[in-house]
């Protein structure tokens, strides 16, 4: 089989070699024809040509499986993965790292706090970038990757576009109706999308929460039960101006916003079951019926603005400016009764959020020669964070000591950043550059003023060497420097107190003294590039990281008595490495009178360490071991029908947090499917299942400490969701 590969590639770049030489025509010898095009490269054209290693994914990616949110198409890309259970979204992962490894952009900025994938439709994007190292023009807080949403391109859409549909995941209803429409008067290009959706979700949640002591004796045993359903309406629109100067500038301006509001109720049942304690007297449960209801109302607002100045000769200026604007308000009212029915107690919760944001920044690009180019820029950043939170008990008494104070947050970020790309040769290309970042976060709270700065130099070297006589061949390398500076929340959180204090469900605080984590890395890929979409590539990496940060638990003095609190610290050096596969090809353009199928595929194998935390599952950030995706694609010629099909695999996860917590997540497995059948070249009707094996989400958490063993066993279920899709164009 070894022997064979090498033959097989060699094979098939003759083979294409051949057939580009036939269908080409000798140059003109005395004016050679230059053909200048406005638009975007092909996907796999400005993959293969960038000298970082990034991969591209357009609209053919976007609107093959007929998703509702760009979460869903993320996790059929390579080396992407989703936490959380199947239906319900999760945080983005590359290279299997969680916990703000991944970094996440909305047109090169950071989108405004709160914001999640499954408020995003694919509709309202033109491209997805994924990068696996970091890069000079982008902040290089990207340890595990960044992946990189470009909106939709006004240059992009011709016509006007309408899309309806509707999904049904037990028994409920979610439809969704979306709009694109496209413009141009004079100079002045536009296009206006806009989405407005109901969700509507079921869940329910068995947890079996067990203490032991050392002895053996059971000191605590207790089954809780819990049923919640909610509707969710968001109404997005995302406009985009571009207008073009008589001098040749372009002024271009994109917003995105995004109304949400939701609506829950949630009943849990609590049974517990405890040996009698030394005085004879049982000790009951909390409580045994839990009814809450919750409201939430989102409104972010993010705008981004370029303006694009040519200089002199091929030199040019493009200077960035943007600004942001959130508020969430969210209220909770929850009673508490015992066996009886009596009233034990009620808690009201009001969290309120006010962010806001303000960022300009620029990029000078000058060609140095033929295949040469400088680039140097800078960004800058304020923002501010407002948040007031009330939480009292049916007496009116606070929770925590800050209940009802104002928590004001202040972040500023100054970067300065130069990269010189250069083809060398023709069969040499490398980009080497370098980036410096500080962040300061200040806080004013009663408990007094705090103040965290960090500061960051980023060295960047990318290189690529086209084999010589193979022109499908090319070799990549990348040594970085990134980071990961601690999230607000993390620095000056305010406590967020847990209504069943335990050590597997503990109060959350924040520590005003916490390091960037530094990552020193090496990437290295070996790409082969089949027809116009087709790549075999094989990839590793390797991170070395300082000043880890990992949240830890202790028993602590509080207002509220003695309780488990949860806070993250700095605790040493850890060490991640990975494989990863790729092949992704169209039979019938490797095969004569093939049947119309394009086959993906793609597996990663990660190892991790953590120093100092006892093995053999010392792993970083639940990072699973393993991840795969398989998909198909099949368009019958003698019908206007496309069947396609993929399938995600992540193993069981399991995790040594610190000397005293083991965390474990069940393995994921979800299978979608779809149907699409065209009517014509503008009209066409989807049908789709998504999730189709609908396995339970599991997980289990063990603490171990002063004597007693804490275990907190849960299960959850999922659901099938099927869709119809209606999507024309006038």
């Amino acid at each position: 089989m070894k022997k064979l590969l090498p033959l097989a590639f060699a094979s098939l770049g003759v083979a294409a070699a051949s057939g580009a030489a036939a269908q080409s025509k000798p140059a003109d010898p005395v004016l050679p024809q230059v053909t200048i095009s406005g638009g975007r490269q092909d996907d796999m054209v400005e993959r293969r040509n960038s000298t970082a290693g990034k991969q591209v994914y357009g609209r053919e990616e976007l609107d093959r499986n007929g998703d509702n949110n760009v979460g869903d198409v993320l996790k059929r890309l390579p080396g992407v993965t989703l936490g959380g259970r199947p239906g319900r979204g999760g945080e983005v992962r590359m290279r299997g790292l969680g916990s703000g490894y991944t970094q996440v952009l909305v047109n090169g900025e950071r989108p405004p706090a709160g914001f999640s994938m499954e408020s995003l439709s694919p509709d309202q994007v033109e491209r997805i970038e994924v990068m696996r190292g970091p890069v000079a023009e982008h902040s290089a807080r990207a340890i595990a990757g960044t992946i990189n949403i470009v909106l939709r391109d006004g240059y992009q859409v011709r016509d006007v576009q309408v899309k309806a549909s509707d999904r049904l995941e037990h028994g409920r209803h979610s439809p969704e109706v979306s709009v694109t429409i496209p413009g141009k008067q004079g100079a002045l290009n536009y296009t206006v999308s806009a989405s407005f959706n109901v969700s509507r979700q079921q869940d329910r949640s068995q947890t079996r929460n067990l203490d032991t002591e050392d002895n053996g004796d059971l000191a605590k045993e207790q089954f809780l039960q819990s049923e919640s359903a909610g509707t969710n309406k968001g109404l997005h629109l995302v406009p985009r101006l571009s207008y073009k100067f008589e001098n040749g500038d372009t002024l271009n301006f994109q917003t995105i916003l995004m109304h949400q509001q939701g609506r829950s109720n949630a009943t849990t049942m609590l049974e517990q079951t405890v040996p009698l304690v030394a005085a004879g007297e049982p000790r009951g449960p909390e409580y045994n019926l839990a009814q809450q209801g919750s409201e939430n109302d989102v409104t972010f607002l993010r705008g981004f603005g370029n303006w694009v100045h040519r200089l002199q000769g091929a030199s040019k200026l493009d200077v960035k400016f943007g600004f942001g604007l959130g508020k969430r308000d969210s209220d909770s009212l929850r009673y508490q009764y015992n066996k009886t029915g009596a009233l034990l107690d009620r808690f009201t919760d009001t969290d309120s959020i006010r962010d806001k944001s303000v960022n300009t920044g620029g990029k000078y690009t000058s060609p140095l020669g033929t295949g040469h180019m400088l680039a140097a820029g800078w960004d800058l950043e304020a923002s501010q964070r407002d948040q007031l939170r009330v939480s009292l008990d049916k007496n009116g008494k606070p929770q925590f000591a800050d209940s009802g104070e104002n928590l004001a947050a202040d972040t500023r970020r100054i970067a300065l950043f130069a990269q010189d790309e250069w083809d060398i040769t023709p069969q040499w290309s490398a980009s080497i550059g370098a980036r410096w970042e500080g962040i300061r976060t200040t806080s004013d709270r009663s408990a007094g003023s705090i103040a965290n700065t960090s500061k960051v130099f980023s060295p960047l070297l990318h290189a690529v060497w086209k084999i010589p006589g193979a022109e499908k061949d090319q070799v990549r390398a990348s040594l970085t420097r990134s980071y990961k500076s601690p999230t607000v929340q993390d620095l000056i959180a305010a406590p967020a107190q847990s209504r069943q204090n335990s050590a597997t469900s503990p109060d959350r605080t924040g520590n005003p003294n916490l390091k960037p984590e530094l990552a020193t890395g090496l990437d290295l890929a070996y790409e082969h590039y089949l027809g116009r979409n087709g790549i075999v590539s094989i990839s590793g990496f390797v991170r070395k990281i300082d000043d880890l940060i990992r949240r830890d638990l202790e028993l602590r003095q509080t207002e509220l008595g003695l309780r488990w609190v949860s806070a993250p610290f700095n605790v040493g050096k850890a060490r991640t490495s990975g494989i990863e596969l790729e092949a992704k090809f169209s039979l019938a353009e490797l095969m004569d009178d093939a049947p119309q199928i394009d086959f993906r595929s793609n597996y990663s194998r990660f190892w991790s360490k953590v120093d100092g935390i006892p093995g053999p599952d010392n792993r970083l950030d639940q990072q699973a071991r393993q991840t795969a995706n398989l998909g198909m694609d099949y368009r019958l010629k003698d019908i206007p029908l496309t069947l396609g099909a993929s399938y995600n695999w992540t193993p069981l996860v399991r995790t040594q947090v610190s000397d005293k917590q083991r965390v474990e997540t069940s393995r994921k497995r979800v299978l979608d499917m779809y149907a699409l059948w065209r009517f014509d070249s503008r009209t066409q009707l989807r049908l789709s299942a998504n999730n189709l094996l609908a396995d339970d989400a599991t997980g289990y958490n063990l603490v171990y400490a002063n004597g007693l063993a804490s275990q907190a066993a849960s299960l959850n279920p999922t659901y099938t969701q099927w869709s119809v899709r209606l999507e024309t164009k006038f």
